[in-house]
Formats: structure tokens, C-alpha cells, sequence
């Protein structure tokens, strides 16, 4: 075991922890005042639940075993993780490895809620999380890191385009499909309650995500340094391109395109932060900001969803642009199996094995999350009443309020 490793991917771990509470200041900005506390409620939730599932679990479903779909439970409880060594051939110990996979199975959960945002009871979408993770995010995470199917035919995905970002976008449209429209969807203009909020968001899950693509090399080592440099430039490229964007088409450049601009970037990059050169990260966060602006202000008015806060919008749509963008230009010098390089270098493989990955992790997350909130829905009702979704979620579903002088009315 290496202990600047060890040191390194703690920290890691616990800069994706970090990103939940911030994506609950993102989401909670984004959202109705009316509805901030039940907002963030929903984003940090996932830490009490998936902590736990992962101790019981998850672990042992997402890496035991050599299963094509899903792992065993030999390491139910933590049972045989040992702290002083690695199973794996990691420089880390599995216990180090499996706190820093642990903060991801809680991110990606919450990314899914905020599709739901404004009109989703509670208690339904507890349990929802919880058959999420256990039939979608470990059978995902054991088939691409843990040595299952998409591992064996050569799909890449360095820190989670697949596993986080396509599954938890993808449920979100799932989600928002089967919960409904709010009720004044396309009749209201909805606004950004907080912008500060926003902004302090997307610094806490920028900041995160250094750890979230940096520590995915697992060790403290030149992937490392590739992915830390290949997220900013992305991301700040990303930004760059929205704000364009808005100028072109609205005149003027907002605070919200900014920071909705730099989480795309940082999506977008994720599956191929140590696999892509430099000038290709700059190219990746240039080109995702005018597929997910298309994705949200074009797409989702034309087909009518209500994904409220633009999970799939963001997330879904970024993560299968990032996805295909890693497939086409993962360099033969980066590429962590030998032969196994992007499209622009002359190999087709990757492509094939990317396109297969995708669509088996779109229409798993679809089916099963489908057929998941269907069975809930058949035991409680998964929406607020009419008259709760009017007055807003912090009363109805806490009796909590974050502004105490605020008497009723909503911007």
C-alpha cells in the first residue's frame, strides 16, 4: 500500500461527498422559494440512504464476484474488505476504494431528484432511490468497473459518464414521465428563486469534482494530473461557449448560463478526463454547451416533459455526448488497454463497444426505473396534492420554511 495514495484518495472521497450538499444548493437556487427546503431535502437524503445500502450491499454487488451483470454478496457488511490491502491490485486498500466509490452511489442518486423537483411526495421517492441503487447503479457499476460485460468488451468510462451521468439523467426523464407535470407547467414562467445559490453550488461541485476525476486514477500519479488538468479546461471551455450563446440568441449572459455551462463541461468530460488529450477537452466543452442548450430550451418545449431542474437535460444529454466524444478521441498514448483508442486515431473498436455501452445502460435505467416507480406508485401516491403543490413542499412535506417572512406569494 502507497500512503501518499491512500492520502490522496481520501481526500478524493471526500471531495465527492462535498457535491451532494452542493448540488443541493444548485438544485435548491434553481427551484421555487416555495419549495427550497423539500429541493435540498431530496439532493441530501441520498447520503443517510446510500451510505448505509453501500455498507449492507452495495459494495459487494457492485465489485464481488465475476459476474456479467452484477456482483455477489461476499462482502455483505464489509465482510473480508480489508483495510490494509487490495484485492484489486490497487495501491490503495479496498476499504480506501470503497469509501471513494461510496460518495459516487450518493451523487447519482441525487442528480436524479431534481427532475422530480415541485411536485414529488417524499416517502415514494425514498424508496425509489433505494430500488434505484440496488437495481440500477451497482448491476451499472459491477458491469463497468467491477469486470462485468461492459468492461469485457472494451467500453471505457473513466469516472462515470456511463455509470452516473446517462443512468441518473435518463431516470430522471423516467421519473419526471411518470410523476407528471407540475400544475402550471407551460403556463408559468419559471425563475431561479436564488442565484447566489446557484453559484455556490456549482463552486462546491466544481471543486468536488477535481476529486470525483482526478481520484478515479486511484492512485497518486500522472492520470491523475491528466484528469485534474482535462476537467477545468472543459469546464471553463463550456462555460465560455453558453455565455456565447446566450449573447447570440438572448443578448445578454447570465449567472445561471454560467454555472448550468460549467457543470455541463465537467459532465461532458467525465467518461475520458485520462483518456483525452488536452486540445480535445477544450473541443469537448466547446461543443457540449450547444447540445445541452438545445437538450433544454429547444427539446424539452417541443416534446413537453417536465424535467423541472434539467437532470436529463444536463446530465443525460452531456453524459452520452461525453461518452461518444471519449470514443472518438481517446488517444492511443492515454488509453488504458492497449489497442483500444478513439475513432479520430484510427480504431472503430472503442466506438462499437461505446455505442453498445450506451444503449444497454439507456434502456437499463429506462426499463427498470419505469417498472420500479410503476410498482411503487401501485402501494402510495407519488405526487403532492393540488392544493400542497399550490401552497409548496417545505410546509406540506416538512412544515419547515426557509424564509420565515415570506407571507404566501411566489415569484
Amino acid at each position: 500500500m502507497d500512503s501518499g495514495s491512500t492520502a490522496f484518495i481520501l481526500l478524493a472521497a471526500a471531495m465527492v461527498f462535498l457535491m451532494t450538499p452542493g448540488l443541493a444548493f444548485f438544485y435548491g437556487g434553481l427551484g421555487r422559494r416555495k419549495n427550497v427546503i423539500n429541493t435540498m431535502m431530496m439532493s441530501i437524503a441520498p447520503i443517510a440512504l446510500a451510505v448505509c445500502l453501500w455498507i449492507i450491499c452495495g459494495y459487494s454487488l457492485s465489485f464481488a464476484g465475476q459476474g456479467d451483470f452484477v456482483g455477489n454478496f461476499s462482502y455483505i457488511f464489509f465482510q473480508g474488505v480489508s483495510e490494509t490491502e487490495s484485492s484489486l491490485g490497487n495501491q490503495i486498500s479496498d476499504i480506501a476504494f470503497s469509501a471513494f466509490q461510496m460518495m459516487f452511489s450518493i451523487i447519482a442518486v441525487a442528480i436524479v431528484t431534481g427532475s422530480v423537483a415541485g411536485r414529488m411526495r417524499f416517502t415514494p421517492l425514498l424508496f425509489f432511490m433505494a430500488g434505484w441503487l440496488l437495481l440500477i447503479y451497482y448491476p451499472l457499476a459491477h458491469m463497468v468497473w467491477g469486470g462485468g460485460l461492459l468492461a469485457k468488451i472494451g467500453a471505457l468510462d473513466f469516472a462515470g459518464g456511463d455509470v452516473v451521468h446517462i443512468s441518473s439523467g435518463v431516470t430522471g426523464l423516467v421519473l419526471a414521465l411518470a410523476v407528471g407535470r407540475r400544475r402550471d407547467f407551460q403556463r408559468l414562467d419559471y425563475r431561479p428563486h436564488n442565484i447566489p445559490f446557484v453559484l455556490l453550488g456549482t463552486g462546491l461541485l466544481a471543486f468536488g469534482w477535481f476529486g470525483f476525476n482526478a481520484g478515479s486514477a486511484l492512485e497518486a500519479n500522472g492520470a491523475a494530473v491528466h484528469a485534474f488538468m482535462t476537467t477545468i479546461l472543459s469546464a471553463a471551455a463550456a462555460m465560455f461557449s453558453w455565455l456565447l450563446l446566450e449573447k447570440a440568441l438572448i443578448g445578454k449572459p447570465s449567472l445561471v448560463g454560467a454555472s448550468t455551462g460549467l457543470i455541463a463541461g465537467l459532465v461532458a468530460i467525465t467518461p475520458g478526463a485520462a483518456y483525452v488529450p488536452y486540445w480535445a477537452a477544450l473541443l469537448i466543452g466547446l461543443l457540449v454547451s450547444p447540445v445541452c442548450y438545445f437538450a433544454i430550451s429547444v427539446l424539452k418545449v417541443k416534446l413537453g416533459y417536465d424535467d423541472a431542474l434539467d437532470a436529463f437535460g444536463c446530465h443525460g444529454i452531456g453524459g452520452l455526448y461525453g461518452g461518444l466524444m471519449t470514443a472518438l478521441f481517446t488517444s492511443p498514448q492515454l488509453t488504458p488497454e492497449a489497442g483500444n483508442y478513439g475513432l479520430f486515431f484510427g480504431s472503430s473498436h472503442l466506438l462499437l463497444a461505446t455505442l453498445a455501452a450506451i444503449a444497454l445502460t439507456l434502456v437499463w435505467s429506462a426499463l427498470i426505473a419505469w417498472l420500479l416507480i410503476r410498482l411503487i406508485g401501485m402501494f402510495t401516491p407519488l405526487r403532492v396534492s393540488d392544493r400542497a403543490e399550490a401552497l409548496g413542499l417545505d410546509d406540506s412535506e416538512h412544515e419547515e420554511t426557509a424564509y420565515p417572512t415570506f407571507m404566501g406569494l411566489d415569484s
